[in-house]
């Protein structure tokens, strides 16, 4: 059975971040559920293109999850943290150690914001990442970080390497070679 990952997107969310992890994770053959946080299924993200996903937060609520992933991008991040119910799915994967991953603004707007990164190492856009200290978690310069069941990144730069060390996670390192080759990476 495909491990279960759930990818939250919100108007205002980075697109080449959400893109980015989506694409690569269902190359990986991971089943990638797209939940919007908004009232609607459709999000405009960052640049204005249109995101239409699979589920509304709310009807993800109660299931088990493999990864929960957030994306950046303003006011997408501010979205995600705003939304009770994801908060919820972010306090239950912490609780039960399972991978939690956020990059460019998501790590200390969503992440940090709420207690998540309390004393580990973590990443994020870099007017983002000295407020990850203020917030009790210990910043890094490194594109990505993983400290724990935490994977962070940095931006739409770093997209591709987030993505690839999620699927590296979650598939294992035969797998993500086998995505990265097949991208020319």
């Amino acid at each position: 059975m495909n491990k279960k990952v759930l990818v939250a997107v919100a108007d205002g969310t980075e697109e080449l971040e959400a893109v980015t992890i989506i694409d690569i994770l269902r190359r990986a053959r991971l089943d990638v559920i797209v939940a919007s946080v908004m009232s609607a299924r459709e999000v405009i993200c960052s640049r204005g293109v249109r995101i239409t996903a699979d589920r509304l937060i709310d009807e993800c609520v109660n299931e088990g999850w493999d990864a929960v992933i957030c994306p950046g991008g303003m006011p997408g991040a501010a979205h995600l943290s705003d939304t009770i119910a994801l908060v919820e799915i972010l306090q239950s994967q912490n609780d039960a150690e399972r991978c939690i991953g956020a990059i460019c603004a998501a790590p200390q707007v969503v992440l940090s914001a709420h207690g998540l990164l309390n004393g580990r190492k973590a990443t994020a856009y870099p007017g983002f990442r000295e407020k990850l200290d203020a917030d009790g978690a210990v910043s890094c310069d490194d594109a990505v970080v993983k400290d724990g069941h935490f994977i962070t990144s940095q931006g739409p730069g770093t997209a591709m390497i987030f993505a690839l060390a999620l699927v590296n996670e979650l598939a294992g390192e035969e797998v993500a070679h086998e995505v990265a080759d097949g991208l020319l990476v």
